[in-house]
């Protein structure tokens, strides 16, 4: 288990593990890794059984983000075969991010490059005082391009303009602050902070955790509050109205029993 450079793991409850396992190198990704977490997140996507995940690592670091040989390794290549490489890079960022199952990223220690972009695409990121971010890129004549949609929606504008360019440290308190951590928690109490949230996750009915989510991604497509938008709402609670779901959670509301999707 141990040899495994990714490690995923679904347990008894619908809880999904994938633990980046390449602690000698700081869990930093190649191309291989990529696309073995793509293929993991494209399973748990189709996967009715899995309720959460938890996207973690192992040793010290979260991750140092691209492997840098592999990076250098990629210059070497031509645009087009370039473009190819990023766009699998692209495609797990957007696929993490637009998951229809609750994501958590569980932030250990040192994230940096491409691993802000995958606490950023996660619904909810922990951390302890032992993380901290960089965006990195500058620092090697690079520039954090495919992970920017989702760290800008993640820290604003502002922050954005200054972190990219300054590729400055940026510590578990300061990241609270800006939204990037969504809890600051100490070291001990990192799992059970997770465990509580993903009790929490467990005893919602588990499409309409998906599409809560979804509506988020909907109303965001604007800045403002239009008309449009308030009819997409409209017609959304209209047709969850008439699911399963919605009649078993209010029928059991009402009765004062437990929902049938909790003693699953």
């Amino acid at each position: 288990m141990s040899e495994q450079p990714l490690k995923v793991e679904l347990d008894e409850r619908g809880v999904l593990r994938i633990t980046l396992n390449r602690p000698d190198i700081h869990n930093a990704f190649d191309d291989h890794q990529i696309q073995r977490i793509i293929t993991a997140l494209d399973d748990a996507a189709s996967n009715d059984k899995v309720r959460v995940v938890i996207f973690g690592s192992e040793g010290k670091s979260f991750s140092a983000g691209g492997d840098l040989n592999y990076m250098r390794r990629m210059g070497d290549f031509t645009y087009e075969e370039n473009k190819a490489d990023a766009g699998q890079l692209a495609r797990m960022m957007k696929t993490l991010n637009f998951l229809p199952k609750p994501t958590i990223a569980r932030v250990q220690g040192a994230a940096f490059g491409g691993a802000v972009g995958v606490a950023s695409c996660c619904d909810i990121a922990i951390g302890t005082p032992r993380a901290k971010f960089c965006l990195s890129e500058a620092k090697v004549g690079m520039a954090p391009a495919t992970i920017a949609p989702y760290v800008v929606r993640a820290i604003g504008e502002r922050a954005s303009r200054r972190f990219f360019a300054t590729a400055e440290v940026i510590t578990a308190e300061k990241a609270h602050q800006l939204g990037l951590l969504s809890e600051l928690v100490a070291e001990e109490d990192l799992d059970s902070t997770i465990d509580d949230i993903v009790d929490a996750l467990l005893s919602n009915a588990p499409n309409a955790v998906g599409l809560a989510k979804s509506i988020v991604f909907d109303v965001l497509e604007t800045s403002e509050v239009t008309d449009k938008i308030i009819a997409g709402t409209v017609d959304f609670i209209a047709r969850i109205r008439h699911t399963d779901e919605a009649r078993e959670g209010l029928s059991a509301f009402l009765e004062k029993r437990k929902p049938n999707w909790t003693e699953k």
